[in-house]
Formats: structure tokens, sequence, C-alpha cells
């Protein structure tokens, strides 16, 4: 049903931002969605207004009353460093952000600011942010941190997201409940549906089996038993997680209705969605799930005000997209040779682009944003043409660039670990490496001459022994979709190559690798065995926003992990890692000997001028004291 012109002037002008994305000296990037195309004006301090055209400011529709801004302003003069400065979003000329958005300002303050930092000297970073997770919400600690700021100098140089910022795959019912709401509110787009019991959107929304039992709407051939498992819980996780996607999200409206929840709490008070007919099992779940949904939801305004005054940056992993996305050939022949689950993929990725791609690098998208907007037009009585839409699917499929480099002090190199694998060539089962061949070709051309630099990879490089030997096992046995067995080390030639990268001598002298994933948090230190002057390197993971491992299992592989690979064991020379030394941190609050920090959160690191890692940080949810990861004694880890 399409919204009435009731509905139209009842609505709020913006429903989800300003997200402040990519910031530099010459260059504000900003995400807006609006309930129109609005008219705007970017005000800068210093700077003065700037109206927003349409070389500054592409709008796509993707409903009746929903309009993504992509809002890139190049300035003449250069903005002072170090310093804050106010701006603010004027619509029709004179309805700023205070009129139109008062959630997102500090105190007394009358419009947001920033800080164009003049180098990383400390960022905030984390991934893994899912909305029905019993733990409180880690983006709640940034608003924290800037709600207690006094001196620009204390702002972090940014929010780096490394991976799931949303849960596409796995869903909680009252989740997907206000999402259909969304969608009917604002007229999102509908679409046509190949291959799947249901001819379209509009159907899947109102199938009994929408709920809980999404597998229900494959085709009921014997053929599509693996397709089931690759997208709707068939493949349970029992030494992890437990795999619910159930609610897989289906339709590119489904997606882009996620966004607007997960980052505003303007979309939820449209909305007043009701628990759709369940059994009593059912029922029971989704009343549990609608008591944590309703948590997350009451700390959204401090969210979005957050990501208001610091700028992000993302970078997918699987969850953004798909759960076990790209893990192995097997995976990629049978998830793109069926046209349901290829749609369901490109949905994703599309929303992903307009969402979170396009604001980390506008300059790559010049391309498919055209024929994003091309799409958008074609919608007729609100549904989006099929054939322009796989079209544009397949380029997005096809599509290189979603890695990106800061030009920052230090470099910082953003690294696509989920499009560009190096497949197996032993068996089509076997997980892929990360990245292939040409990718590390270029990762290490990014990184010649640079004197430090901080890569961001949503999986960790050095991981937990114990962790990857399970991932291997189960690879051999083959069932690497049940322990989620994508880590560096699982592929012998990617991790030789990165390996080797990390010892080139025109490579950078210190490290970072940002990394999460994994739902805990851990510093490593590397050094490579025999040579006092070979590369530093820091692995440091925070993990997740809001998810946890499960605690008594994740104590066991810590403990045991601790006992298999102490710095003299045997066992080390048996790991693609035997060359270096690896020396793991322990967090300040940790019970005897514990390494790995089980704890929703956002990690903060500070760094010297050599780019060095000088305090690591992991900032709780739960209100507890922030946790400083505290580095060893290297005398008690032997060359």
């Amino acid at each position: 049903m399409s919204p009435t012109p009731d509905d139209l002037t009842s609505l709020p002008p913006v429903l989800a931002g300003p997200l402040l994305r990519r910031l530099e000296q010459k260059r504000v990037v900003l995400w807006l969605v609006g309930t129109r195309e609005l008219s705007l004006t970017l005000r800068l301090q210093g700077v003065g207004d700037i109206p927003l055209d349409a070389g500054k400011c592409t709008v796509i529709a993707v409903g009746t009353c929903a309009f993504v801004h992509l809002i890139d302003v190049n300035l003449d003069g250069i903005l002072p460093c170090d310093t804050r400065i106010d701006y603010d979003l004027l619509i029709d000329g004179q309805h700023c952000i205070a009129n139109w958005a008062p959630h997102l300002l500090y105190s007394d303050a009358k419009c947001p600011n920033f800080v164009v930092r003049s180098r990383i000297d400390q960022l905030l970073h984390g991934s893994c942010r899912k909305p029905h997770h019993a733990a409180a919400d880690g983006l709640l600690c940034v608003d924290q941190l800037l709600a207690a700021e006094t001196e620009p100098q204390q702002r972090p140089a940014l929010l780096m997201m490394s991976g799931d910022q949303i849960y596409a795959d796995d869903v909680a019912g009252p989740m997907l409940r206000a999402i259909h709401a969304v969608i009917e509110r604002l007229g999102l787009f509908d679409e046509y549906l190949e291959g799947a019991v249901v001819s379209d959107s509009a159907r899947l929304y109102e199938h009994p089996a929408s709920y809980y039992h999404r597998a229900d709407l494959l085709p009921a051939l014997e053929s599509n038993e693996t397709l089931r498992e690759r997208f709707f819980g068939g493949a349970r996780k029992p030494i992890f997680t437990s795999s619910s996607a159930d609610n897989h999200l289906v339709t590119f409206a489904e997606v882009m209705a996620m966004y607007l929840l997960v980052w505003s709490p303007v979309a939820w008070t449209l909305i007043e969605p009701t628990a759709p007919t369940l059994t009593p099992v059912r029922l029971k779940r989704y009343a549990l799930e609608q008591s944590r949904i309703g948590g997350f939801k009451a700390g959204l305004g401090q969210v979005s005000r957050a990501l208001a005054h610091l700028p992000s940056l993302m970078i997918f992993d699987d969850h953004d997209i798909t759960d076990d996305w790209n893990l192995s050939a097997q995976w990629e022949e049978t998830a793109y040779g069926h046209p349901f689950s290829k749609r369901i993929i490109g949905n994703a990725l599309l929303a992903y682009m307009l969402c979170q791609g396009w604001g980390n690098n506008p300059d790559v998208f010049k391309d498919v944003l055209e024929k994003t907007r091309r799409l958008s037009a074609s919608a007729d009585d609100r549904y989006l043409d099929s054939p322009l839409q796989d079209d544009l699917i397949d380029d997005l499929l096809r599509f290189q660039h979603w890695h990106y480099v800061l030009p920052s002090s230090p470099a910082l190199v953003v690294i696509d670990t989920r499009t560009r694998r190096w497949r197996s060539e032993v068996a089509l089962k076997q997980p892929s490496g990360l990245l292939d061949w040409e990718a590390l070709s270029e990762l290490q051309q990014e990184l010649l001459d640079h004197p430090s630099a901080i890569i961001v990879s949503p999986a960790p490089i050095f991981g937990v022994k114990l962790i990857e030997t399970v991932q291997k096992v189960f690879s051999w046995c083959g069932y690497p979709l049940l322990v989620d067995a994508e880590n560096w080390m699982a592929h012998r030639g990617a991790a030789q190559v990165i390996l080797n990268i990390f010892r080139h001598s025109r490579t950078p002298g210190n490290y970072v690798v940002l990394s999460g994933d994994v739902h805990y948090s851990f510093v490593y230190e590397v050094l490579i065995r025999h040579r006092k002057a070979g590369p530093r390197i820091w692995q440091i993971t925070s993990s997740g926003i809001k998810n946890e491992f499960p605690k008594t299992l994740l104590e066991w592989f810590d403990r045991l992990n601790r006992w298999l690979y102490s710095p003299r064991s045997p066992l080390n020379w048996f790991t693609k890692r035997r060359r270096m030394r690896i020396v793991p941190y322990t967090p300040e609050h940790a019970e005897a000997g514990e390494r790995l920090w089980n704890s929703a959160g956002i990690g903060q690191v500070f760094f010297n001028e050599q780019g060095q890692p000088r305090e690591i940080i992991q900032h709780n949810s739960n209100g507890a004291v922030k946790t400083r990861m505290l580095a060893p004694d290297l005398a008690d880890y032997p060359d």
C-alpha cells in the first residue's frame, strides 16, 4: 500500500543522518536519508553557506517517501586541523538541525561539529553490531567519549567499523516486523523474485513463512538442499555460534529499512508494529527478542549523535551480506548459480554500497551510482525493473574497488577480504584465501616506503592458534561452514604471501592491524624471529560492538591455547607463523593468565609519532571500567 497524501505531510523531513563519513581538509562527505528530495545547504564555520546542488549531492529514491542523499563537498579552501568546526544542514534554506534533529546535539550546542585531525594519533574501532544480542550497544561508548570531550585534540581521528555493521542474515522477529512496517509506511520499492515460491516482495511480506520459516520459500526441489543450507539456517555452528538465518533479509527494501532502523531513532517513531501470528514457542522467542530490541532502540539517539560528530569509515564482512559469504569456491558456485540466492546477495550488496561503501571513497562509485539512479527511476507502480536490477547486481558482483586507502599519517589501508578471494586449488569445499594474488600484490604496492601503516582486515591476520587449528580440522573433514573456517592461515598461498609482505625490506617498519569478526578482543605483538631490525607488528582486535562469544567456551579455548601453544611449545613449529614470535598482551582486569577479553564495547588505540600503539583500550558497553591491554615482558617470550 502506497503512502497517502496525509502520510506525506506528517512525515519528518529526515529519517536518518547526517552521518559524517570521509573527512579531509578540503573535503566533507555526509550521508542522509530524507522523506523527500531535500533542498539542502551546508553551513560550515569559517567557510559560509554552500548550496548542495546536483554536483554536490546525489539523490537516489529507494521508495515513495525515502530518498538517499549522498553529499560530497570539495572545498576551495583548506579547513584548519585540530580545531572544532561547527556545521549545519539547512533544509529549504532555513530549517537547521536544531529544528529537525535536536537529538543530534550535545548539551547547549546549537549545531553539530567535527574536527579534522592533522594525523591519526588515536582512533576508535570495532565490528559486529547485532541489535538483538543481550549485550549493550558499544556505540554508546563512542557517544560517552564525545560528550566528555573538553579539547578538540581529545577527539579520535575517526571511527573505523571493520565489518558486520548490520546482520542481514541474523534478524530478530520484532526487527523484521519493524522492517515491514517501515516498508509500508515509507512506500519502499517492491521487486519481482525469480526462483522463489513467492513471485514478488509484496507476497513475501504476507506469506505465513515470512517469519522464522523463510527456508520454506525456496522451491521444493531436492537439488536446492545446498542452497537452503547456505541461506536459511541449515548450517549450525556448535563450536562457535548457532546460525539463525530463518529471518534472512531478502529484498532491497528490507535491507534499506534495516539501515534506517539501526542508525537512527526516527523511523521507529513512525511505526507501531505488533507481533504476527506465531506458534507458542515462536511467540516466546519473539518476546525475548522484543525486550532486547527495546533496549537497542532506546540508545539510537545517542548513537546517531556520535555518528554526526565523528567521521566513520566502514568495510563489509560476511553478515553485512550473508553468513559465510564467499567462504569457498563451492559456496560461490551454489549461491551465484541460483537466481533467488544471487538476488538476496545482490540486494544486500546494493544497500551496502549506498549506505556504507560510497562514503568511504565516493570517487570510485560514479558508474554504479548512475546505474542505481536508472534503477530507481524505473520503479513502475513501486516495482523495480527486474532486468535493470539484475544487471546492476552483476556489476556490483564484479566490482573490485571496495578497498581504499586514507592519505593520512600513519597511512590507513582498508582491505576487502570478501570479494577478491584466492580460491582453493585443492578442493572446491576448502576455504578460499582472504585475498587473491593480485589483491595481495596491490596491497604490497600500497605499503611500499611508508614508515608506518594501519591495516584494517575484518578477520585477524594473527589469530588464536587453537581456534584456527579447530577450523582446519573441520575443513579437512569437509565441513568448513560449520566453524566459519575463514582465517588468513587457512589458505597456504594467501598465508605465505601476507607473511612475506610483512618481511619485505621496503614495507613499513611499524604495522598495526585492526580487526574484528571473532566476538572477543585481544592484542598480539608480532616480531620476526632472529631479526633485530625486522618490522614490529601489532594485531589489535576489538569485537563485538554488540555481540559476544559464548563465555564458558571462550574460557576453555583461552586456557587450552595457553597450554598447547606456550612460547616453548613444539606445536608452534607446525604453524605457518613459525618464523614469527607472537607475544600476547594481558587485559588489565583479566583473571590469572587470561588473554582473550569477552565483553561488547569499542576499542581505542593511541599512537606515538612513529605510528606505534602507545596505549590500547577496550571500552566495555556494560558500564564496567575500561580495560587497558598491558604489554608483557618480551624476555618471557624467547626468540
